[in-house]
């Protein structure tokens, strides 16, 4: 995958140095080009897979993204009521501190602009100075063409409770919504982190089972399951010299001297958990996330194991050794 995202990125960088006139003169902007080559920058995403903690955090923001989405429906919500009771109450206020063209609640989209820099709690009494004027600091008199409003002073004793209520709800209540979701959702992503196995690691097993694998026959030949097992990752892996170990697995076998894809995940995944009364219930959804992710499961009937060949192959030594020193003394 990141060799198709570095050829994407080379490719168009090329495009962007040999043919900027023509696309300039005949297409578009050569600079659109400038800035498709910025996603270079996205390579330094390779680091994530070494960094455990930074995996951490983007599962955590991951899962936190739905309930950060309703809290956002409801800040709008929040925002869009406040923003008309400020246009109701605050649209024709003196034009002084934070109150300007833009921040004024003159418009519903100009109040929103006002709400949502209250949210970040910066600039808050600029917007509320205004609104405390009374007179002789306004005019109660003053006309406003296309309106029958008169006046541009403010009402204080609601002024107060607007910018009280508002940021209470939003800046001390919603937004920190925000941040005991993350919290709450980082705390599940350390604990998930701590386990022996994560599903990183059975991603990592696939990814390099279809080298070994690669038409996806589900199988791999007895032959290769020492450099298999040796090409793992942590905690997967199996570091060579593994051939006893291997053997000791008791894996089953099928004709030809091949074994299966979960028999072979399910072993590595026991000697790395231990036995455990939950390995039955493993085993069934290691099958079933399998079978999901594969229809055509192939079924298949072993007719030895590994251990077994192995007793097999020393019990025909034996035999043989045997045979040659009866030979030997006749």
């Amino acid at each position: 995958g990141w060799n198709i995202f570095d050829f994407v990125v080379v490719i168009l960088s090329i495009m962007g140095m040999f043919l900027a006139e023509i696309i300039e003169k005949y297409f578009v902007s050569p600079t659109l080009f400038r800035v498709i080559r910025l996603a270079r920058i996205g390579r330094i995403l390779r680091l994530i897979k070494g960094a455990k903690g930074i995996r951490t955090l983007l599962f955590a923001l991951m899962m936190s993204l739905p309930a950060l989405f309703n809290i956002g429906l409801l800040l709008f919500l929040v925002m869009f009521i406040f923003s008309i009771f400020g246009m109701s109450n605050f649209a024709y206020v003196k034009h002084e501190a934070g109150i300007d063209d833009m921040f004024n609640f003159e418009t519903f989209g100009n109040s929103m602009i006002c709400l949502f820099q209250i949210t970040t709690s910066a600039g808050w009494d600029g917007l509320l100075l205004p609104i405390l004027n009374r007179p002789p600091d306004c005019d109660l008199d003053k006309e406003h063409p296309g309106s029958g409003f008169k006046g541009d002073c403010g009402n204080p004793s609601v002024g107060i409770f607007f910018f009280v209520s508002y940021i209470i709800i939003s800046f001390l209540i919603v937004v920190n919504m925000y941040i005991a979701i993350i919290l709450e959702n980082f705390s599940v992503a350390t604990e998930e982190s701590a386990d022996p196995l994560s599903e990183d690691d059975f991603e990592t097993f696939y990814e390099i089972w279809e080298k070994f694998d690669p038409d996806a026959t589900q199988f791999i030949e007895y032959s290769k399951l020492a450099d298999f097992a040796d090409a793992l990752e942590h905690p997967l892996r199996v570091p060579k010299p593994n051939t006893i170990e291997l053997i000791a697995m008791d894996l089953p076998m099928v004709s030809g001297d091949r074994i299966h894809c979960l028999d072979i995940l399910f072993a590595f995944t026991k000697r790395v958990l231990g036995d455990s009364g939950e390995l039955d219930i493993l085993r069934q959804q290691m099958e079933e996330r399998f079978v999901a992710s594969n229809p055509s499961k192939v079924s298949y009937e072993p007719i030895t194991t590994t251990l077994r060949r192995k007793q097999e192959e020393v019990s025909a030594v034996v035999i043989q050794r045997a045979y040659r020193a009866r030979l030997a003394r006749r």
